[in-house]
């Protein structure tokens, strides 16, 4: 895969804006507002419908950003944002499809042991999240899908063309700082929230560079997302100290 991006001085600053609060505004703001939603979700029976209004608006006026940024650079390339086919379009179809077995099969099997009151690991630190009404399932499903395409456009996207682009980074080292960025919008799940979105971060930025495409990224954070959002509550939240804060990639 190879990119050559070439961001006009408005595209730049757009971009800069977003990489700036993506790094120190997102881990912020994502540990106020989930912190926010745990102590509401036992009192206000709309406190995740709020929240998860929210999530989506926020994230497709990030997408809506990443676009504009596209269409003010006529020296890039939808492709520079890993907008096009993959480059082997039946591997990534073989890969696709065995990765969504396994995740259905693993999300059987985390669900069971939930609704059998086993540890599910992890489970606890979004157990906020998790909806209880079917309003609130079928928002879950549109933060999962919204989560998946938004953030790979953004944190692998446009992100690593930015890095590689403005700041002359070649583009592994892009992807790494992609990583990097990305594990930060964890830190509202705490050091174990962290080390996580570092490790399936820097499973979508490999898939990303090894392709030329962010499909599979996209399909399976997308997955990923709606088995995660959609498991029932382990216990009840009141029980268990909860740290803070939002989705963002999961």
């Amino acid at each position: 895969m190879t990119i050559s991006p070439d961001f006009s001085v408005a595209s730049t600053a757009i971009t800069a804006v977003i990489g700036a609060y993506l790094l120190l505004g997102e881990p912020w703001l994502g540990r106020r507002l989930y912190g926010s939603l745990a102590r509401r979700r036992d009192t206000e029976p709309r406190a995740l419908v709020g929240y998860f209004t929210f999530v989506l608006v926020f994230w497709w006026v990030f997408a809506a950003l990443a676009v504009a940024a596209l269409l003010l650079s006529p020296g890039m390339t939808a492709a520079d944002l890993g907008v096009a086919a993959p480059e082997s379009p039946l591997t990534t179809a073989v890969v696709i499809v065995v990765f969504l077995v396994v995740t259905v099969m693993s999300g059987r099997k985390m669900r069971t042991l939930a609704e059998g009151g086993r540890n599910v690991p992890g489970l606890a630190s979004i157990r906020a999240m998790l909806p209880r009404t079917a309003q609130e399932r079928r928002l879950a499903i549109a933060v999962a899908v919204t989560d998946g395409i938004c953030a790979e456009l953004v944190y692998r996207g446009l992100l690593i063309a930015f890095c590689v682009g403005v700041l002359g980074l070649d583009l592994y080292a892009a992807a790494a700082v992609s990583v990097l960025v990305y594990a930060l919008a964890g830190l509202y799940q705490g050091r174990s929230g962290a080390i996580a979105f570092a490790f399936v971060g820097a499973l979508f930025a490999g898939l990303y560079v090894s392709t030329g495409s962010l499909l599979l990224p996209v399909v399976i954070h997308v997955a990923l997302s709606a088995r995660d959002l959609t498991l029932p509550e382990p216990e009840p939240i009141g029980s268990v100290p909860v740290h803070a804060p939002a989705p963002k990639g999961s």
